[in-house]
């Protein structure tokens, strides 16, 4: 597996990936709406050249917030070398902490952000309720069967070294 900076791949092929896994680029949450296919990011690509696993983010101020995690492949390692690498690149920019929302069915996601240090911060109640008058495509019930009403923040705190 090889992480590159999603600069480094054709633009189509990250709009194919979020259209495909997203249902558009196009990413609402409580901090904002994002277009993911025009954020920084890194790519993680096979070693016979597809791309397994895609993270993009954003930096304002000393806050890194992670917009979008995918992993095509579970339990190889694909998720947390993402987000190592973003949390690298926070640090080099003098992020102070790196923050993410998720929404509450999304019980993995919760338990896997959790083993790699990142704490719950805040919960925004019906916040997917109000996501979807601007992207109504968001489903109303997960695959899970439970159904998708609130975010929730997650940090963490990184260790500058000087």
């Amino acid at each position: 597996m090889k992480i590159i900076a999603t600069n480094e791949v054709e633009k189509r092929l990250l709009t194919d990936f979020f259209t495909v896994h997203w249902g558009s680029p196009r990413m609402v949450l409580s901090s904002g709406v994002y277009i993911c296919d025009e954020l920084d990011g890194f790519v993680a690509m096979s070693d016979a050249g597809s791309l397994i696993g895609l993270c993009t983010y954003t930096v304002e101020g000393d806050d890194c917030e992670i917009i979008s995690l995918d992993s095509l492949e579970e339990n190889k390692g694909i998720g947390t070398a993402l987000m190592k690498r973003v949390e690298e690149e926070a640090e080099a920019r003098g992020c102070q902490r790196v923050r993410l929302i998720t929404t509450n069915d999304n019980v993995h996601a919760l338990a896997f952000y959790q083993r790699r240090g990142y704490r719950l911060m805040e919960l925004f109640p019906n916040a997917v309720e109000k996501a979807r008058k601007i992207k109504p495509e968001i489903p109303l019930m997960a695959d899970n069967g439970i159904p998708i009403r609130d975010e929730l923040l997650l940090g963490k705190d990184l260790v500058l070294h000087s």
